[in-house]
């Protein structure tokens, strides 16, 4: 463990950035910030974008690196009577690894072409930037407020000066295929030195701001805001009044320090502690603030767009804060389990801002950007998340109001019947044949709507999102509800076909597909294959091992997945871009992607522990051990998810159903590291700590032979979530080598 306490100098923010997307890298950013501001090297679109290890020039640092969102782009720059034209355009410098500091809240690095320092950090909406110029050239900084920046365009762009020191303006995010409707921010600029002139260029429509000659080094602090100018500079003013950009540093460091240190882990190598805190800290990426101190927030769900108010409390803040975020697509085995333990704090205001776009546009969302939905990927994505937080009484209030919106997406009119990114029809999540036969066929006769009309995953998914929310009705005494989507939740039998053993589509006049490839990519199911997803019943594995000819048959069917998955590392490639190459897409089994990564856990369900804790030690080695650029997640890493698994394969704790059965179920695998310290949010869980203690765990242990609770023996590899949250310690005793 690092004993000093400084969680955030283990985290190594450059892990698998030669894979990186648009909101992927983070470094000068607090959690969930408004703010995410960091240097781009490529600018093309949203994915291959932001920053790339690979690439070695720097095209502008900008603020905002969010889902379908992009905005403010920088760069200080020396200024000629040769270039004074060109730098509109030609202001791209090449950099140097070697001169980089990288940190949670802090990025250093030097612009070779203009041998200017540039120094990076935040707080929650405003960019804090500190540039030291060389001492014979005149400062200049270039505002690059139009052109293509990540997953949109930027134009509009325009800035004002408002006083000696201070700019404000604002720019449009263009629409995009996912966020159909244009998104404005807006900010204030504020320089510790005074503004010499200001340029603009016709051509691009962009900005060059020159200060004060005499002053080298220049600071700036730059809020944003989705509302208005005004609300930018509120913004600044509340959370940056000083310049003091140590301070910043610092208080960033200690945040991210606090939300690290709840988990502690000893034993084990540097590389594995630094890889746990990257992944741990990954948990905590990619989803943004878009509400303002004062709790205003963009509101585009209906036709045109308002500025909403968030509830305050009483000393003025904002009851909580309003999100914009990719979908919770795989959350029911990742986010559910790691936030509702360790954050539930995060959890619970994530619920409140689902509940404030479905006041505003009638259904809670799957993933929103730029305050509207975006119908990302699939499904009722954000009922499993829901529903969990409400199971472990981390959401208390209004539950019927709750209950009544869920309801809602999953009946006529609501979000499952669209497909992705479907965004004026209802036709292409195939809703309307799940009612009527049970399951979704495939093709979906109607036509092309969106994206992932793939119906056998449509079936499995439906399925298990209504046996949560039928948890949630059973809670509530709502029997007729409870029943009726019980019912529903066993439509995945639908699709089943027992001379094959696979999970295989049917078409709309219930025929199997014919000449059916269970290891056929994306024919039928979505982002993955048949082998993979026939694996998604999480709410009923016995009853899928039943079909399969029982426990024993199912356990030597995944067993041979896993070996066979073995020789390919366990992921269709080490990138998501590669998952459809001839022979990563057969890959069985894909911890690259979320279809398939509760299947390790699946062996423990099934009455054969030691096959969880074998394969999970093996995954964790194949998948989740390195620390490098090139490699880290091996797929897709959707805003935490894939860090989130990672932490909890190394923690040895996993929710099946994703936490929404009554009293949530952990299952127990195979902890790498000698002790585990949970510190429980005393605001939601009254234990103080939650333990979990290894003994005879080296390198090459990995079988758990006894398992003891609070000096109690279990008889099955499990935990419940009240066992946990009243504190204690879980002693695993292991044997056995690989």
């Amino acid at each position: 463990m690092n004993r000093s306490g400084d969680y955030v100098d283990l985290v190594y923010n450059q892990l698998d950035t030669d894979h990186s997307r648009w909101f992927l890298f983070s470094s000068a950013c607090r959690p969930f910030g408004m703010v995410n501001l960091s240097p781009d090297t490529q600018i093309g679109g949203a994915w291959g974008s932001g920053y790339r290890y690979k690439t070695d020039t720097i095209k502008g640092f900008s603020h905002i690196h969010g889902w379908q969102i992009s905005g403010l782009s920088v760069m200080p720059v020396i200024v000629s009577k040769e270039n004074r034209n060109a730098v509109y355009t030609d202001f791209y410098s090449k950099f140097s690894h070697g001169s980089e500091k990288v940190a949670p809240g802090y990025h250093q690095v030097t612009l070779d072409r203009f041998g200017i320092t540039v120094e990076l950090s935040s707080t929650r909406r405003v960019g804090v930037h500190r540039y030291a110029f060389p001492p014979e050239e005149k400062p200049a900084i270039l505002f690059n407020l139009n052109g293509l920046l990540g997953p949109s365009g930027n134009e509009g762009g325009m800035l004002k000066k408002i006083g000696d020191r201070t700019i404000t303006g604002e720019l449009e995010m263009t629409p995009t295929h996912r966020r159909p409707k244009p998104f404005r921010v807006f900010f204030q600029s504020e320089f510790n030195a005074a503004i010499d002139s200001i340029a603009r260029d016709d051509e691009t429509g962009n900005y060059l701001i020159f200060t004060n000659p005499e002053q080298k080094d220049v600071m700036m602090k730059a809020g944003i805001s989705y509302t208005s100018v005004e609300n930018a500079k509120e913004n600044s003013k509340t959370e940056m009044p000083h310049w003091d950009f140590e301070k910043v540093v610092n208080e960033s460091k200690a945040e991210w320090n606090e939300l690290l240190g709840r988990v502690k882990v000893v034993g084990g190598t540097e590389v594995q502690h630094r890889r746990f805190y990257t992944d741990l800290w990954h948990s905590l990426q990619g989803r943004r603030t878009i509400n303002d101190v004062n709790g205003a927030y963009p509101d585009n769900t209906k036709e045109n767009f308002r500025v909403g108010q968030l509830p305050m409390n009483r000393d003025g803040t904002p009851k909580f804060n309003h999100y914009n975020s990719d979908s919770f697509w795989g959350a029911q085995w990742t986010l559910n389990t790691l936030w509702g333990l360790v954050y539930p704090d995060i959890t619970e205001e994530f619920v409140q801002s689902f509940m404030q776009y479905y006041k505003d546009g009638g259904l809670i969302p799957r993933g929103p950007s730029g305050g509207n939905y975006t119908y990302v990927m699939t499904g009722a994505s954000s009922t499993p998340f829901i529903v969990s937080a409400i199971q472990k009484g981390i959401v208390k209030d209004h539950l019927d109001t709750i209950y009544k919106a869920l309801k809602k997406n999953h009946m006529p009119g609501g979000i499952m019947e669209k497909a992705g990114y479907e965004h004026t029809t209802s036709l292409g999540g195939g809703f309307t044949h799940y009612l009527e036969k049970g399951f979704v066929p495939y093709p979906i006769p109607e036509g092309k709507f969106g994206g992932h009309q793939d119906g056998a995953s449509l079936t499995l998914e439906y399925a298990y999102q209504d046996w949560t929310l039928a948890q949630l009705a059973k809670k509530l005494n709502l029997g007729e509800d409870d029943q009726y989507f019980l019912d529903r939740s066993k439509n995945y039998s639908q699709l089943f076909h027992k001379e094959s053993g696979w999970m295989r589509p049917r078409d709309v006049d219930g025929q199997w597909m014919q000449n059916f490839d269970p290891y056929r990519y994306e024919h039928g199911f979505i982002e993955g294959n048949g082998a993979q997803v026939t694996w998604f019943v999480p709410h009923d594995i016995e009853g899928l091992a039943g079909l399969m000819g029982g426990n024993e048959k199912a356990v030597e069917k995944l067993n041979n997945q896993f070996e066979s998955a073995q020789k390919l590392g366990f992921t269709s490639g080490t990138s998501h871009d590669v998952e459809v190459h001839p022979e990563y897409r057969r890959i069985p089994i894909n911890f690259g992607n979320q279809p398939s990564i509760q299947t390790v856990f699946i062996f423990n369900q099934l009455g054969r522990p030691k096959l969880t804790q074998y394969w999970s030690r093996k995954v964790v080695d194949a998948v989740f051990s390195g620390l490098d650029p090139s490699t880290g997640y091996n797929g897709d890493e959707d805003q935490g998810l894939m860090g989130s698994l990672s932490v909890l394969l190394k923690m040895g704790l996993f929710q099946m159903n994703g936490g929404t059965e009554e009293d949530p179920e952990y299952q127990l695998g195979s902890p790498i590291f000698k002790t585990i310290e949970i510190s429980l949010h005393p605001g939601y869980f009254p234990g103080g700590k939650f333990t979990i203690e290894t003994k005879n765990n080296t390198g090459n242990q990995w079988a758990v032979r006894e398992a003891m609770l609070n000096g109690e023996k279990l008889e099955r590899m499990a935990v419940t979530h009240s066992q946990i949250v009243e504190g204690g310690t879980l002693v695993l005793e292991y044997e056995g080598k690989y």
